[in-house]
């Protein structure tokens, strides 16, 4: 199977493209960018053809793509991408707008291609078992839920609201919402949050507190900041406190890591042995493909993640509750 990726602006795609080439069945063939000078490193890395002009990319003979630009280009290159028939991995948000998340849910389903969206963390190992666990009814009904996803700033295009779409909350509320949706099988019913820049000298918001209220009224709260400073020994983390009607857990879905004192390079690093999320979810897409199976993360999940972020933006806008208006597919 031969994959190709639509540029390296996220620093995902780094990883994404080391788990393509180390695939058994997939040749990681060929490398778009419209930054000519990355796109030409990460081609010579990756022993792929680089491209500069997308249509000639995407005329090559490649099954699929992963797509990591900017967020707010995702649906110019998942349109592209699906005009050409070629199955889709869109990195997360899967939009920087509800209606643009919709259009490309469309089109994909129109010409017949998997659209599948990048959360990686439903493969974490720990965050599967807890899943079962909560399934399985262990520890009762679930009354409320306190998450986490704390970050380093990541800079760049990221603090630039025209192609980020938001900052702190944009970045890490989907990871979070999208593992309560996953584990719960429930969707958000109000958003209340709170949001700000107290961090950094940026337009963006970098920290905030997001409670929302599903359905079953189950109560959960989110703090996605970009908190962690740039000496912290990993990028961040991704918890979650589970209280049930007969007992609760904790899980880190990156405790399972060494220490690396690193007096070279005059820094201390966390790494992990635990299972890889992004190996899991780039062979899960693999296999999606192979199978002509529906995406195990579909555009609907990338799409009602989302929603509860503009519903965070406008709630914090607003500074009031606000009642989630799900957009019909």
């Amino acid at each position: 199977m031969k994959i190709g990726i639509i540029s390296f602006a996220h620093m995902h795609a780094l990883s994404y493209a080391h788990f393509l080439s180390e695939h058994p069945e997939v040749e990681l063939t060929a490398i778009w960018d419209e930054d000519v000078s990355r796109g030409t490193e990460m081609a010579g890395k990756f022993q792929a053809e680089f491209f500069s002009d997308l249509d000639s990319f995407l005329e090559t003979d490649i099954h699929a793509v992963v797509i990591c630009s900017e967020n707010a280009k995702h649906k110019e290159h998942v349109f592209a991408a699906a005009y050409a028939k070629k199955h889709i991995l869109c990195e997360k948000p899967i939009a920087t707008e509800v209606i643009d998340a919709k259009a490309m849910i469309d089109v994909c389903k129109e010409e017949g291609v998997i659209l599948q969206v990048a959360y990686p963390v439903r493969f974490s190992p720990v965050i599967q078992k807890v899943k079962d666990i909560i399934q399985s009814g262990e520890i009762g009904e679930v009354l409320a839920i306190n998450g986490t996803n704390h970050g380093q700033m990541p800079g760049g295009w990221f603090i630039e609201k025209e192609l980020s779409g938001g900052g702190s909350a944009t970045d890490h509320i989907v990871h979070v919402m999208d593992l309560i949706r996953w584990i719960l099988q429930e969707e958000v019913a109000t958003v209340y949050a709170e949001l700000d820049t107290r961090f950094y000298d940026i337009d963006v918001e970098d920290c905030g507190m997001v409670t929302l209220e599903l359905e079953s009224g189950t109560i959960v709260s989110i703090d996605p900041s970009w908190s962690r400073p740039k000496t912290f020994p990993t990028w961040g983390d991704v918890t979650l406190e589970i209280i049930g009607t007969k007992g609760s857990l904790s899980v880190d879905a990156f405790k399972q890591h060494s220490m690396l004192y690193d007096d070279v390079n005059k820094k201390v690093q966390q790494l992990s042995w635990s299972a890889n999320m992004d190996q899991g979810l780039v062979y899960d897409f693999v296999n999606c493909i192979k199978k002509g199976a529906n995406p195990s993360i579909t555009g609907e999940d990338g799409l009602r993640t989302l929603e509860v972020v503009k519903g965070a933006y406008e709630s914090a806008q607003k500074n009031q509750v606000v009642t989630l208006n799900r957009i019909e597919l």
